[in-house]
């Protein structure tokens, strides 16, 4: 299929080829169109250092901090739970209905700004019904941040970059759970009279995100083609870069044809039901603290042991992005791998005896350890889809299934089923079955459209060009490359898809 019967672009013919409208193809193509030299492995090299460095002290710093602050806002709904406020879906349900709408502002606007508006909205409350309130107004905020992650992610990193990247900010879970904990371990020991301790958690971790979102606006930068921490000759550079993942960086403007495709997409709804399946079993985030409390632990010895599943997530994350990384086309597998812990953990928690605290305890941690499984499925997400709009809307899909997930999870929960909860256990053994099995299929989809286009002619390539106005006030035509035609992964017939 020809680019211009896609309808993707004008059928307008200039003596250098196809002329584009700036419109139409990415934004990172008005600064390396023209360049004619590949980037120099070594002058690549030190554009990624410049990045990493900066990365570090913006994009990771920023991005793991938000992902903290995000997430113990999150898990105060747990640490309030055993301090004596119980809460139920209403986080995600809202974080459900915004999701569309939240990543149609991620394309419309600039990201790092959007985010930062989104994030300063996060507030405390002094009440059950302003707690309800701020929890409706966090599911609403976070449908932008992991979304907006995710493409900031895509437009600093290589593919396999950002399968390190995206499991580094996601670990910040975990840190999140173990700061959390310490931070409701101290708030129990506060003795004011009219004011109950989960108060003060939620006034601590409101100043946080406070000073948080202000920082955000000021430093996080919306994309290369911007970023404050590089030159004019770096941005175009770091661009560049990136050409290898034939994603380009963003478009602004929204194409019916790309939501039309990722609609249609085979892998967009096996991801989807991955994403959802996977997170039934995350209500135990907040199911933890009132578990943990029937095994017959204190208040205080409960909130103290909700910081081992932090350390479980940041060792799990860890260990395995780093072996997906290393170990090319394994994401699948790897993923895969890790659901083995979590079987035994299932199988134990069900079957040791009641007396057996010790053993109980050990098992429910053991189901935390199938994490990596979603972390590695979003940078794989994220890494074989392409065209702005199209990755937009997939990432809307993949994270409404994810609410979907969240959402259903705590009613498996009832009173009913205490203290032993075998039929709750036997929903997320069930999940946790199918997910695996499903990153599996994923790949065997994959693989096989691989072949397909490798199996194909080799098509002669048109040279398309946009226009630009030189410094001397000139309009020329420059050539644009192919992988910053905005092209999605399935009108682009060179791209690959990694496994």
């Amino acid at each position: 299929m020809s680019l211009e019967s896609s309808g993707v672009f004008k059928d307008q013919k200039h003596h250098a080829g196809v002329a584009l409208s700036t419109k139409d193809v990415d934004t990172g193509a008005q600064l390396v169109a023209g360049l004619t030299s590949t980037l120099d492995p070594d002058e690549a090299l030190r554009i990624r250092c410049v990045v990493k460095f900066h990365a570090h002290q913006t994009l990771f710093d920023f991005r793991s901090l938000t992902h903290r602050v995000q997430f113990m806002d999150k898990t105060t709904l747990g640490s309030a739970a055993i301090l004596g406020i119980q809460l139920g879906t209403v986080f995600y349900l809202s974080y459900l209905v915004f999701e569309y709408p939240q990543n149609l502002a991620l394309q419309r606007f600039p990201v790092g700004k959007w985010m930062s508006i989104n994030i300063f909205v996060w507030a405390h409350c002094k009440n059950f019904a302003g707690l309800l309130v701020v929890r409706l107004l966090l599911g609403v905020c976070e449908g932008s941040i992991t979304a907006g992650f995710l493409i900031v992610s895509s437009m600093f990193y290589t593919r396999t970059e950002q399968t390190l990247r995206v499991g580094y900010w996601f670990l910040m879970n975990g840190t999140a759970q173990i700061i959390s904990g310490f931070i409701s371990f101290g708030t129990l020991h506060i003795n004011t009279k009219g004011f109950e301790p989960w108060q003060w958690l939620m006034i601590i971790t409101g100043a946080i995100t406070l000073v948080l979102a202000i920082s955000f606006w000021f430093l996080f930068p919306d994309s290369p083609t911007n970023a404050w921490f590089l030159t004019p000759d770096e941005r175009a550079k770091a661009v560049q870069r990136i050409k290898e993942n034939q994603t380009g960086v963003e478009n602004k403007r929204f194409k019916r044809e790309q939501l039309i495709e990722a609609l249609t997409d085979p892998k967009t709804w096996l991801f989807a039901l991955f994403s959802a399946l996977d997170n039934v079993p995350n209500s135990l985030t907040n199911q933890q603290t009132l578990i943990l409390a029937s095994f017959g632990f204190s208040a205080l010895q409960t909130t103290l042991l909700s910081c081992v599943p932090g350390i479980i997530e940041i060792l799990t994350i860890f260990t395995g992005v780093r072996l997906a990384a290393r170990r090319p086309n394994s994401r699948a597998y790897v993923g895969a791998i890790y659901f083995v812990p979590a079987w035994l953990g299932i199988l134990l928690v069900n079957l040791l005896p009641w007396s057996n605290q010790t053993g109980l305890l050990i098992s429910q941690f053991l189901t935390g350890v199938s994490v990596p499984g979603f972390v590695l499925s979003l940078s794989w997400l994220n890494s074989v889809t392409a065209g702005h709009t199209k990755k937009v809307v997939t990432n809307a899909i993949m994270l409404s299934a994810y609410c979907i997930g969240n959402a259903a999870g705590p009613f498996m929960w009832k009173t009913q089923y205490k203290p032993r909860n075998h039929v709750p256990w036997a929903v997320i053994g069930a999940c946790y079955v199918v997910c695996p099995i499903l990153l599996l299929v994923i790949r065997a989809v994959l693989v096989r459209e691989n072949k397909i286009r490798d199996a194909e002619p080799v098509e002669d390539e048109e040279e398309y060009v946009i226009e630009r106005i030189t410094e001397d006030g000139k309009c020329v035509e420059v050539k644009v490359d192919k992988e910053f035609l905005d092209l999605t992964d399935r009108q682009n017939r060179d791209f690959r898809y990694v496994l």
